[in-house]
Formats: C-alpha cells, structure tokens, sequence
C-alpha cells in the first residue's frame, strides 16, 4: 500500500509540471525544445583524449532528457513565472539558487535523492521574459556548467559556482 502511494505521488509530481509544459508547447509565441536521453546518449561514443572532455562526455551520457519552454518579448514573463511555482510541487525540491533583478528572477531547484541530484530545474520570469528549464537524469552540477557554456543556454553560467556551494552544505 505505502509503495503504491509513493509510485503514485511520484507520478502526480512529474505531472505537474509536465502539465505546464503540455499547456504551453504548442503555443507558437513560445519556444518548445525537448532533447531525448537518446541524443545524450549520443555523446558518449564521440571520442575524447583530454580527461576533462572524457569527464563531460561521461556526465552528457547521464542526462536523461532536457526541456525547455521559452517566450521572449512578451508582457507576461512574471504572470507565467508565478504560475509555473503554483505547479512545481515546493516539497520535492530543493532551492539552489535565487537571483532577483530589475529586469528578472531566477530561480534553481533541484530534486536530490541518496546524494544524487535526478532533476535541475531553472525559471526565469521577468518584464519581457519567461523561461522554465528541466534537465533530468544523474546530474553533476560542475560539469552541466561546462555543457551550458557549449549550448549556450542563458542563466547556466549561474551555476559553475553551484557545485562547492551544493557539497559544502551537505558537509554541515
């Protein structure tokens, strides 16, 4: 009985959020970008001789699947910032990160389990903005910086620091 009520709130949580994707994704004023942990898997029979490179492609090999939802020049970025944290379930993730601007917030969430983070959440919501990010899998903060760096995805670069900061606080 409790396993199937686990099984069940572990469903209920992932559809939440899948919820918001699905509402918007085929909004053409959005963006919609969905990689398969098939493409990630991908990278890891490219060949790499520096060991940082072996390091990342191993990391990439564990990424089971990235979403992104996004509108630029819009009016409501802030609206859709608040109605994506109605749905994100607060009791399974943990905030990383907070960044609050003239122009925008930010914010990082994350759903560890057994000291292995399985799913990093960015939304960004501002005056002429919104984003909401979902990268799932094993996931190694450092090294998801270094790939962002390659992708480009604007607010990662938040994260090369992320990494110390996340095994410090674990140490207390």
């Amino acid at each position: 009985m409790t396993l199937s009520f686990f099984a069940l709130m572990v469903k209920a949580q992932n559809d939440a959020i899948s919820k918001f994707f699905n509402k918007y994704e085929d909004d053409e004023d959005f963006t919609h970008v969905t990689v398969t942990a098939r493409m990630f898997g991908l990278f890891a029979n490219l060949d790499a001789e520096e060991q940082e490179d072996k390091d990342l492609l191993d990391a990439i090999s564990k990424v089971k699947g990235l979403k992104i939802l996004a509108k630029d020049d819009t009016s409501d970025g802030r609206e859709l910032y608040k109605e994506a944290f109605k749905l994100i379930p607060s009791k399974d993730y943990d905030e990383l990160m907070s960044i609050r601007d003239k122009d925008n917030d930010m914010k990082f969430l994350i759903k560890e389990k057994d000291g292995i983070i399985n799913e990093l959440l960015m939304v960004v919501g501002g005056d002429n903005q919104f984003l909401i990010l979902s990268l799932v899998g094993d996931i190694d903060l450092k090294q998801i910086s270094r790939l962002s760096k390659s992708m480009d995805i604007e607010g990662f670069e938040k994260l090369k620091n992320l990494d110390k900061d996340h095994h410090n606080d674990n140490d207390h």
